[in-house]
Formats: C-alpha cells, sequence, structure tokens
C-alpha cells in the first residue's frame, strides 16, 4: 500500500512538474527606448558613390515637383496629356537603345509614376518617315518595349505600363530633314487611366 501511495505521489508531482514547463512563456520586457538629446553627437555624413567614368556623367536631372493630388483629380485626361509631364524618350536613327539622355528622362519619369501611383500609362514608339511600313511598326515596338523595360528596371509594375507602335504614321515633325527626323523617333508616352 505504501508503493502504491508512493507510485501515486510520484505520478502527481511528475504531472505538476509536466504542466508548469508546458505552461505559456512570458514575452520579455523589452526597455524603453529614450530619445537621443540635444548633446548627442550628429550622425556622420554618408559616403558619396564613386564618381562614374568621365564619359558617361550626364547632368543630373532635379525631380520634377510632386503634381498635387487636387490637380490629378481635378483634371482631365486630355488636360493631363496636353501638359503632360512625362517626357519622350528619343532615339538614334534605327536604334531602339536607350542612351544616357533617354535614361535621365526615364529617371524623371519614373519618379513621376511613383508620385502617381494610379497612373496607367501606354508607350508609344514612333519613327522617322524612312523605312518601310513594317520595318517602322517593329522599329517602333522595339522603342516602346525598350523604355518600358527600363522603367521596369526602376521598379515600376508591368501592369502599369502598356506599349503600341505607330511607326511613321504619327510624326512631332511632319518636315522632311535630319531636324524633324530625330524628334519622331521616341518613345511618348500618353496617360490613359488615373
Amino acid at each position: 500500500m505504501f508503493t502504491h501511495r508512493l507510485v501515486r505521489l510520484t505520478l502527481v508531482v511528475t504531472m505538476v512538474c509536466f504542466a508548469a514547463a508546458c505552461g505559456k512563456k512570458k514575452a520579455p520586457v523589452l526597455a524603453p527606448t529614450v530619445a537621443p538629446t540635444a548633446e548627442a553627437a550628429p550622425a556622420p555624413a554618408p559616403v558619396a558613390p564613386p564618381a562614374a567614368p568621365r564619359e558617361e556623367r550626364v547632368a543630373p536631372i532635379p525631380s520634377p515637383p510632386p503634381i498635387r493630388e487636387e490637380t490629378v483629380s481635378s483634371s482631365s485626361l486630355d488636360d493631363l496629356n496636353r501638359n503632360s509631364p512625362l517626357k519622350p524618350v528619343f532615339f538614334a536613327l534605327d536604334s531602339s537603345d536607350i542612351d544616357s539622355a533617354a535614361k535621365s528622362a526615364l529617371d524623371a519619369d519614373a519618379t513621376l509614376l511613383r508620385q502617381n501611383a494610379s497612373w496607367i500609362v501606354t508607350v508609344e514608339g514612333h519613327c522617322d518617315e524612312r523605312g518601310t511600313a513594317e520595318y517602322n511598326l517593329a522599329l517602333g515596338d522595339r522603342r516602346a518595349g525598350a523604355a518600358v523595360a527600363y522603367l521596369k528596371s526602376l521598379g515600376i509594375a508591368g501592369e502599369r505600363l502598356k506599349t503600341v507602335s505607330y511607326g511613321k504614321e504619327f510624326p512631332f515633325d511632319p518636315g522632311h530633314d535630319e531636324a524633324a527626323w530625330s524628334k519622331n523617333r521616341r518613345a511618348h508616352f500618353v496617360i490613359t487611366a488615373k
């Protein structure tokens, strides 16, 4: 009988210990943070990245001022596109390569697109009048695609960007010389929804 009581007591003690060990653990208490005082040492200035090679330096383009939300909401799409804050990208003859000037324009456009996250944009690819219609439609498509790819690399969501190629059908400048043609070789941005 004594053994029987000893076994029961041992079981009860074991169960109590087991229950205590399995109980919820309290979350650690964090020490309160103290706001820095005026006597705190200033943070060290950030170290500037190394300068780019001389041939790749481009004058920094100041960030465009944010478009006020009330201006965006009260403006029609036609008004926004008539005075478009999005800048076109221009290309060399027979090229869809993004050069340093195009990168600068696209960087500024990406900043605006981040500030106006509800905008949906169609990127139109355009060409000058030289070449066949088929060739220019394909080249316009590559130009629009190159602009979109660069914007995506800057973090702009792909579902906000659509492309269309107009080839040589809608020239910006109707002239028939290099000055006009250089304006027509472009990726043009149209805000299609806000």
